[in-house]
């Protein structure tokens, strides 16, 4: 076996597969773009699914790919298994209705056994394959493996439910028994069984077949191939290691952590162990995840990252690390990764940023949770009770940050579980807002072979004409079949040329008529989208008889076409005025380019302060006045980065690509339209600014003649208030706006000071009212003050005067009531809570409410039912 590297090994897959005629699909994001079903690239093939359902047919049908893919449906069992990642590469090669099963067999034992390659020891090598799939089976032993190590599996068949399926052959690698945990003589000790001898090192999908809706499995109209193999794993084998983690991807930051630790070392005991392997996976991960323009927030793969990040903090607590330690190691996975990953550590400074703010956020509230966790177990187990309450979990929760399933890990380990109900039950109670609704679309679609046999040629000539008089129609495709005339409807149709612009990269599809050559006007140009085998297919009304074969004259709205094409290049102007102001961490997430307006989403850490967005504005409207020509060339990729273009975040590009050059301001990879000039955008203007998502923000400008229009709106809007305020200039409206604004917060204050004394003298009355409620002593009553601020000012003066174990209080503003419950600490002791107090007696005054142990609040529509939650405040204590 060759001795290699992880960044040999990678290299070595894909110049294999190169050498077999495939094209080298660079990694896309980890964050998924235009797919809904996904909240991580999971695989290889994610990324690929738009050539598998036939959405586009790519220039070269054999791909393969070292994606990097991330999987968090396990995330408790990283660190305790020699396997389980929640970040990974997955190499794999494919084939789009090319080759199948006897090439790429062949091929397979080829590279893993060929000493000019991989040259792993053919007798460990070991293939499954589905029973009904003999001819696989006849294949592996024409290649050269032994009947006896070739096992039929029924597992062996990859289907998600919908769509491509298959059966599939694993290959595995027998590691020796040495390296099993089960006895040599178990049942289960066979490749595939349950064991750690037989690793699984590739699996090779034969999709052959399509699962319809209705559960039938029909032949698929063209075939494929899908492969999967785990970096890690095969770097494990090659270099010999008993689990991933002791391999080169892991090693140098198991070893940075133990520099960080208090004197801990990797190897010398389990428990230490699993908290380096915890830390090196998670580390690997929100560095590549960040990288890729995630952030760390409270739902979807936000909420993926705010938990890794925090377990990699317990983690490194266990190993004696109390200050920030996980955003050190990032360029630690820079290192490692650079050969086909630089640009990790060309992020290195805004990935440690956001980790290390993270960091902070959650160590100031660590300390405390975790202490209460300890008393939590501790009297669970002094009482012999072996679950956690799922409000103590929720607390830890919503007051300390601790995602629940950590609460579960650590609960675990000390042999103790949660209730999961109760925590559910109080998230339903306490969400501020509902996750959004993940979309129900397919995994994966069918193939469309109509769209898909449309092979003639077509041409786009929009970049210098909008108008075609001898353009022929080549394809009508109405209901999903292709006809040869059509005379009304709406139909899809291809010419061998046509001015019309396809939909892409933000901008929106040209609209416009189609005539016959005297001129007649026979269908309306509604949409353009791009057909699989990438010609421009128009959606349009027809309203006259249409033949294929025939010429059309096609004509370009012309005048929408120019709107659309000035807020184009003004993307262009604020994307880069974007990274020069706020930092080339700033990636396009998104954009829309209409002839009205422009949207622009970009991933920033943080948000966006009124000075940046002035000097973005203001440079974009710099660029505007320089009158600067735009060009476009197009050229190699290779020749295109040198020359300094920007690749659009999360976008492909094949061997020859556009780039737009906007004088000397950008450079960028486009397929779009654009003036010949910037001075024709005339005025670019921000209209609005706003947060769409953890990190992710959006602009929304307008140019020329809505810039003028919007500022001019503006302007009346102005002269409006200048005139309500009463002042003779407009430019007077700020200084007499700021003198009321003064009187207004005079006044407010001498409100407030009158609220406070009448509050204290409210208190004076009340504070030696205590009764005797059970164990406790309460304060309940009904007071007349201003509001909730008033009732909180009140509650102050009590814990200070520790009138009483228990304080109610309660008064009705404006006809709606306010009631407020503060416990003391010995009360909380003692299992009173206020929080779950005010819950028992807000629907007496028909509301509900919440809050902490200490203190909680609610509000109420029923101000005659506050004598009853008085009096039930009073009997619930008795009770307790």
């Amino acid at each position: 076996m060759k001795q290699m590297s992880s960044a040999e090994v990678r290299q070595t897959f894909l110049d294999f597969f190169q050498s077999k005629g495939h094209f080298v699909e660079p990694s896309a994001s980890l964050v998924p773009k235009d797919d809904p079903t996904l909240l991580w690239i999971n695989s290889g093939v994610a990324t690929l699914k738009k050539y598998f359902d036939g959405t586009v047919i790519p220039e070269n049908p054999r791909i393969t790919n070292a994606q990097k893919s991330i999987r968090t449906n396990d995330i408790e069992n990283v660190g305790k298994t020699a396997r389980h990642l929640t970040f990974f590469e997955m190499l794999g090669n494919f084939s789009v209705g090319d080759y199948f099963k006897k090439e790429v067999i062949p091929w397979a034992w080829e590279l893993l056994t060929d000493p000019k390659w991989f040259g792993l020891d053919k007798d460990k090598l070991y293939i499954t394959v589905y029973p009904k799939d003999q001819e696989s089976k006849q294949l592996w032993e024409k290649t050269g493996v032994p009947a006896s190590h070739i096992y039929e599996v029924e597992d062996n068949f990859w289907d998600i439910g919908g769509g491509p399926c298959g059966p599939d052959s694993e290959v595995f690698y027998d590691r020796g028994q040495s390296f099993n945990n089960i006895p040599e003589d178990d049942p289960e000790n066979y490749p595939g069984g349950e064991n750690e001898r037989y690793l699984e090192i590739w699996n090779i999908v034969f999709s052959q077949f399509n699962h319809l809706p209705d559960g039938r499995i029909v032949d698929q109209p063209h075939k494929n191939i899908d492969t999967g193999m785990g970096l890690e794993r095969v770097v494990s084998v090659i270099q010999n290691t008993k689990t991933n983690f002791e391999t080169d991807l892991f090693m140098p930051i198991i070893k940075a952590v133990e520099k960080l630790s208090d004197g801990k070392k990797y190897g010398l005991n389990d428990a230490d162990d699993v908290s380096f392997k915890i830390i090196a996976d998670h580390a690997r991960t929100v560095t590549f995840a960040i990288g890729d323009g995630a952030l760390p927030s409270n739902e979807g793969r936000g909420y993926v990252l705010r938990r890794l990040i925090r377990r990699a903090i317990v983690n490194g607590k266990k190993l004696g690390i109390n200050d920030d330690f996980l955003y050190k190691l990032v360029p630690v996975v820079g290192k490692i990764m650079e050969s086909y990953y630089p640009e990790v550590l060309k992020n290195q400074a805004f990935i440690q940023k956001v980790i290390e703010s993270e960091e902070a956020r959650f160590r100031s509230s660590l300390d405390a949770g975790m202490s209460m966790l300890d008393n939590v177990m501790a009297k669970l187990k002094k009482s012999g009770d072996k679950k956690i309450s799922g409000d103590d979990a929720f607390l830890l929760f919503d007051t300390y940050g601790f995602p629940v399933e950590m609460t579960n890990e650590i609960a675990e380990d000390s042999g103790l579980t949660v209730d999961m109900d109760g925590f559910k039950a109080n998230m339903e109670q306490q969400r501020a807002r509902a996750r959004a609704a993940r979309s129900n679309a397919q995994s994966m679609g069918n193939q469309d072979t109509t769209l898909m046999d449309i092979k003639t040629d077509s041409k786009f000539t929009g970049w210098t004409s909008v108008k075609e008089d001898d353009a022929v129609l080549t394809d009508i495709v109405k209901n999903d079949t292709s006809v040869d005339e059509v005379s009304d409807g709406k139909v899809a149709v291809v010419f061998d040329k046509t001015p019309f612009y396809a939909e892409m990269g933000g901008q929106v599809a040209d609209h416009g008529t189609i005539a016959t050559q005297d001129g007649t006007v026979v269908a309306q140009v509604v949409d353009v989208q791009h057909a699989p085998n990438g010609q421009n297919l128009h959606t349009i009304e027809v309203s006259g008889p249409m033949n294929k074969g025939d010429k059309y004259v096609l004509s370009v709205d012309t005048a929408r076409r120019h709107k659309v094409s000035l807020n184009h290049t003004a993307t262009h102007l604020l994307d880069q005025s974007l990274r020069n102001i706020l930092g080339e961490h700033t990636h396009q997430a998104g954009s829309l380019v209409e002839p009205d307006y422009l949207r622009f989403d970009f991933t920033n850490f943080g948000q966006v302060t009124d000075e940046q967005l002035a000097q973005v504005e203001q440079m974009v409207n710099e660029q505007i006045w320089r009158a600067l020509p735009i060009t476009a060339i197009e050229t190699d990729i290779e020749s295109a980065k040198k020359l300094g273009a920007i690749a659009v975040f999360g976008d492909k590009y094949g061997d020859t690509v556009r780039v737009v050059s906007i004088g000397d301001f950008n450079k960028e990879f486009d397929g779009g339209t654009h003036p010949h000039n910037t001075s024709e955008l005339g005025l670019f203007k921000i209209t609005g600014e706003s947060g769409i998502g953890a990190g992710t923000r959006r602009i929304e400008a307008v140019t020329s003649k809505e810039a003028f229009e919007y500022l001019s709106a503006q302007s009346d809007e102005l002269k409006k208030t200048a005139g309500v305020l009463k002042v003779a200039k407009v430019e007077e409206t700020a200084d007499k706006a700021a003198g009321l604004q003064r009187e207004l917060k005079d006044a407010q204050k001498q409100i407030t000071a009158l609220q406070s004394k009448i509050a204290s003298q409210a208190a004076g009355s009340i504070m030696d009212s205590a009764e005797q409620a059970g164990d406790f002593s309460l304060i309940a009553k009904a007071v007349q003050v201003a509001g909730m601020n008033e009732l909180r000012q009140l509650a102050d003066q009590w814990k200070e005067k520790s009138a009483s174990d228990v304080l109610v209080l309660a008064t009705v503003v404006k006809g709606k009531v306010n009631l407020l419950v503060a416990v003391s600490k010995d009360a909380i002791g003692r299992g009173v809570k206020a929080g779950d107090l005010i819950k028992t007696i807000a629907p007496a005054v028909g509301g509900g409410g919440g809050g902490r142990p200490d203190m909680a609040q609610a509000g109420g529509k029923n101000p005659d039912g506050i004598d009853q939650a008085l009096a039930l405040a009073k009997t619930t204590l008795e009770n307790a």
